[in-house]
């Protein structure tokens, strides 16, 4: 009997030894299967994180690579997005968007680059043919000067007739603005008075990153000019006006100057010699905003009226469209265009409008300062500034220019009632 016993217990130990290792290596196979579902799982989501963080930063190259084009390639201004759907337009503005088809008559005369010999510009009066004015213009209004029908939109504005050195009508011309891209014509003013010759427009002048970042940073319009790229002086005098370009205008600063700074300074002395320091400052040479850069649309007529009486001034101002040199970047050159010229010139029944030159920011809105000629060859001054459109700012220099070329013909028809397809709500030309 107590040998059956133990045998019992010798075959229950043995199968309870035998169900203990079972468990034990199910329980390690369990354990084995974990650690290989854990690291499955580990690589899995590893190899998806990987692969998003990859897309995303493709996308974000991608998407940084476009910004870049356009900063560089397009031009751009201040803008508010909310402000321009508000207005129910684009402030940003197609008068320097080529891809924004803007309707022009078909029977309008194709736009070409006006170019004046020395002898048709001499020094000092440039000729009476031109209708150019004195050196020392009159902006004080009288009992005479008219005031600026309300068919015009702008908020400020000024007309004077340079033969007779004479306000003909005004809004509000020593109200202190924001001149925005108009800046540029004391840019180029200043610009031209420091260069010994026309000889130096043949100068190269190379475009540097710093001048791109800048413009990008505070997303200014531009020339499209590579970082690297060797242009002319002529290129950055033309590019200063054409297409507003603020890389052009930074080049031209730092090659009369040497940098920014002090060439904003030579702009600041140049309006001390115009008389209008106490109403005009500038802070920077493109007309960005700054609380310091200011001026009053008088004293923007009287910067218009020097910058014409300089013969290459007047070349530049009233170039409809040019093409800068050709470059390793840009083997056929870039060719841009004053759209303020090229889109008025169509407008006006009677007179010329020679020169022009556009600007905006948000807190300037729409402004323009531009250069006339009537048919008997009277030259006219007019600036305007807070305008709701840039097609609204062109409606108003044709009003106000058009009233006194003709009175006889002339038809008071404001902005808003001008033909359907033809002003663009919010058009800008900074």
């Amino acid at each position: 009997m107590a040998a059956f016993i133990d045998h019992e217990t010798e075959e229950y130990e043995q199968r309870r030894r035998e169900r203990a290792m079972r468990r034990a290596l199910h329980e390690q196979e369990q354990r084995e299967r974990e650690k290989k579902l854990r690291r499955y799982i580990i690589i899995t989501v590893t190899s998806i994180a990987v692969t998003l963080i990859v897309a995303i930063l493709i996308i974000v190259g991608i998407s940084v690579a476009r910004e870049n084009r356009e900063a560089i390639g397009t031009r751009t201004t201040e803008v508010d997005a909310e402000a321009e759907l508000a207005e129910g337009g684009d402030p940003m503005g197609s008068l320097y968007d080529d891809e924004v088809k803007v309707p022009i008559p078909e029977d309008a005369p194709e736009p070409v680059m006006i170019t004046l010999s020395e002898d048709a510009l001499p020094d000092g009066a440039a000729g009476e043919w031109l209708g150019l004015g004195p050196q020392e213009l009159n902006t004080t209004t009288d009992d005479d000067t008219d005031s600026v029908s309300a068919a015009v939109d702008s908020g400020y504005a000024i007309l004077i007739s340079l033969s007779d050195n004479k306000v003909l009508a005004a809004r509000q011309p020593h109200t202190l603005m924001y001149p925005a891209s108009m800046t540029k014509v004391m840019t180029v003013l200043v610009a031209a008075e420091h260069l010994e010759s026309e000889d130096y427009l043949n100068d190269v002048f190379t475009i540097t990153q710093a001048i791109e970042g800048f413009s990008y940073d505070n997303g200014c319009s531009n020339v499209g000019f590579s970082v690297d790229e060797k242009v002319t002086v002529e290129d950055l005098f033309y590019g200063t006006i054409l297409p507003s370009g603020a890389d052009a205008a930074m080049g031209l600063a730092e090659y009369i100057a040497g940098d920014q700074e002090t060439f904003v300074a030579m702009m600041n002395e140049k309006a001390e010699e115009l008389g209008l320091s106490g109403s005009t400052h500038f802070a920077n040479c493109i007309g960005i905003y700054d609380d310091e850069n200011y001026t009053t649309p008088a004293d923007m007529a009287v910067i218009m009226n020097a910058a014409i009486n300089n013969p290459l001034c007047f070349k530049v101002l009233s170039a409809h469209t040019y093409t800068t040199t050709h470059t390793y970047y840009h083997p056929e050159g870039i060719t841009v265009s004053n759209w303020f010229l090229r889109r008025i010139e169509d407008k006006q029944d009677t007179g010329v409008v020679y020169c022009g030159k556009t600007g905006f920011v948000n807190e300037s809105l729409n402004c323009a300062v531009s250069y006339a000629v009537d048919e008997e060859g009277k030259g006219y001054i007019c600036c305007t500034g807070y305008g709701h459109g840039g097609w609204k700012v062109i409606y108003d220099h044709v009003a106000l220019y058009s009233k006194y070329f003709d009175p006889s013909g002339y038809q008071e028809v404001s902005a808003d009632e001008a033909p359907e397809g033809e002003n663009p709500e919010g058009d800008a030309a900074n």
